[in-house]
């Protein structure tokens, strides 16, 4: 009877709120019990589109998102344009369960350039957070991208020097400069205005204007050739010679049909994958394929409209035309454009394709994304398979009482003795929970003493105390910690015999509840079992081994990661304590500014002297040192 009234109590209370909403553009932002956001949307109408979801939950694939919804929030904006901006906005910062996201788009490679430093670099990354730099791509094959950089850097003469301020020690130009792939910045050989022209020629190139640098090459060709200067007319020949090369390696589809995205997406269920085809001057230069999460089980044309916004986010080379498919809605299409053309400065076309080139590249990006999704969900099903494989022979060889559907792994690691740290890393259902991994620094041991045993057994006993200290607590307690509160199915300790003795010593409470416990040696992958004097030698490659051997090289990393951190934060710590001027609160500022101890040893003295509290000869200072010691 109480829940039926709480039900009850929840569905009038969301009937009032969707009431009151306004009829007008905006943000909607659908909250649960935690009032963690899981859904935003975006509407001409709030009121109209917020009911639609509760009016048709069973057909819009939204009846888990309508059952997980406790309040309604909502923010009232003045056009359909701003309200796309903003949802977009709202689901970079909150990361909805329920909105489409991006699975794949950080493992593509992209190409920057360093527009913040005073002679800019072109350089190959996974990673596009810092500011002052243009990014390009993701690029879905990396040997192509890597080839581009190769061909830019020498057809443009930017440096491949990798610090911030071009040069070496010796204040002398370096090869790169002898075989003509560098015009010598270091050394003044070269204006910053005649260098920033050349950094422009690369933005201009990988931003799709080919044709235009193409032309640019051929003129100063043949003009060195009309004043009789050869050995310069010879260089920009080769120049265009390896530009034509590389636009040739990429595909010419219809040098008409100019530059636009032909973008498609195939949808089914929660797996949706979105297909990015690249035209530039009639050139195919790239094709990407995503795969996309679709909790909310959206249709092709909503899930395209919410990829598009995610996938332009930021990104500099918006081109002027995208073609999608017919079933994106005519609707969204206005507000979308309108949002793109601001960011690209200039107008922006998103339509459907009939005829010609531009509809045989999207038929061909249509078949990809379906040909890709019906691939994804062939290896998931693999993958799945494989997993259940996994922990039904575990069960098997370990005789275990139930399948170890929670495994936690634990790992010392130390360098002789110091900074000893341990890791419990976490798998469900044979596959990673990084939510629940964490780190625990030993406390037990001094510095110079190695004791693995002790450590061992000390991590063991907090991880069992941790678990002890929860059993009074619920889940909206403050003090509640999921991780610790879980009771695992299987502990592997990574080592052999000694370590398991070791583990076991401190493992009765655990033990008394059903919790199995092993060790894995990696010499020969022997696991060791608690009163059993010969190893189990499980079969090679089989899929039980295969999983123990990922949870125990996980924890082995996880440990090391963490060792390493406190490690070279002591060494950094002690390397500062040199440098005059440089105390505990400007060390403090410095790693604050910078996030990393890496990062301040590598900083430029520009870098340095924008810490704050930090003055230039203190800057200066703490350069020099790091020069003369090395760092």
């Amino acid at each position: 009877m109480a829940e039926k009234k709480q039900t009850s109590e929840r569905e009038e209370r969301l009937r009032e709120q969707r009431l009151a909403l306004p009829d007008g553009p905006g943000v909607y932002l659908f909250k649960n019990a935690d009032d963690e956001v899981i859904y935003v949307g975006k509407s001409l109408s709030l009121r109209k589109r917020v009911s639609s979801h509760f009016s048709s939950p069973v057909t819009r694939g939204g009846v888990r998102m309508v059952d997980s919804i406790e309040a309604i929030d909502f923010i009232l904006l003045s056009s359909d344009a701003e309200a796309l901006l903003t949802e977009q906005t709202l689901i970079t910062r909150h990361e909805p369960r329920f909105n489409i996201q991006l699975r794949d788009d950080k493992s593509y490679p992209f190409i920057a350039v360093s527009t913040d430093e005073q002679y800019p670099r072109i350089y190959l990354t996974r990673e596009r957070r810092r500011s002052g730099r243009v990014y390009f791509g993701p690029y879905s094959n990396p040997r192509r991208a890597r080839s581009t950089v190769e061909v830019l850097q020498k057809v443009f003469q930017i440096r491949s020097c990798r610090d911030p301020e071009p040069g070496r020690r010796t204040g002398s130009p370096c090869l790169d400069y002898h075989i003509e792939r560098c015009e010598a910045p270091c050394v003044g050989y070269v204006t910053e205005e005649h260098y920033a022209k050349n950094v422009d020629g690369v933005i201009a190139f990988l931003s799709g204007n080919y044709r235009e640098i193409e032309d640019q090459l051929e003129a100063r060709m043949k003009a060195a050739a009309a004043a009789h200067e050869y050995e310069r007319a010879a260089a920009e020949r080769n120049r265009l010679s390896a530009i034509r090369s590389l636009l040739e390696s990429q595909g010419v589809v219809n040098e008409a049909a100019g530059s636009f995205d032909a973008i498609a997406v195939a949808a089914d269920g929660t797996e949706a994958n979105a297909q990015v085809f690249q035209v530039r001057d009639g050139v195919l230069a790239d094709r990407q394929s995503f795969y996309l999460e679709n909790p909310g089980e959206l249709q092709g044309g909503e899930v395209a409209a919410e990829f598009i916004a995610q996938y332009y986010s930021g990104r500099p080379g918006v081109p002027a035309q995208i073609i999608v498919q017919q079933e994106f809605a005519q609707s969204e299409r206005g507000a979308l454009a309108e949002v793109l053309a601001e960011r690209r400065g200039a107008g922006v076309e998103i339509r459907a394709a009939e005829r010609g080139a531009k509809r045989r590249i999207l038929e061909l990006a249509q078949r990809n994304a379906a040909l890709a999704l019906d691939h994804e969900r062939l290896r998931n099903e693999q993958t799945r398979r494989r997993r259940i494989e996994a922990l039904d022979e575990l069960q098997r060889e370990l005789k275990l009482e139930s399948l170890p559907m929670r495994i936690e792994c634990f790992d010392i690691s130390n360098l002789m003795g110091t900074h000893t740290v341990a890791s419990m890393v976490v798998f469900e259902s044979a596959t990673p929970k990084k939510s629940d991994y964490r780190r625990f620094t030993i406390r037990s041991l001094e510095d110079g003493q190695p004791d693995d045993f002790a450590a061992m057994r000390e991590v063991l006993e907090r991880r069992i105390n941790a678990w002890e200290s929860q059993a009074d607590l619920v889940a909206h307690d403050p003090a509640y910690n999921q991780s610790f509160a879980t009771l695992p199915n299987l502990i592997v300790i990574d080592g052999g015999k000694g370590q398991l003795s070791a583990g076991l010593e401190v493992l009765d409470r655990f033990r008394e509840r059903g919790v199995a416990v092993i060790s894995l040696a990696k010499r020969i992958e022997e696991v060791f079992e608690p009163d059993q004097s010969a190893p189990l030698m499980l079969e090679p490659g089989s899929a039980g081994l295969q999983l123990l051997q990922r949870v125990r090289d996980e924890a082995h990393r996880f440990a090391i990661a963490h060792h390493r951190a406190r490690r070279d934060g002591a060494m950094t710590a002690s390397a500062l304590d040199s440098v005059p001027g440089v105390g505990p609160k400007r060390k403090k500022a410095l790693i604050k500014q910078f996030g990393s101890p890496e990062a301040v040893m590598a900083a430029s003295r520009e870098e340095l002297e924008k810490v704050p509290g930090l003055p230039t000869k203190v800057a200066n200072d703490l350069l020099h040192h790091m020069r003369r010691t090395g760092s």
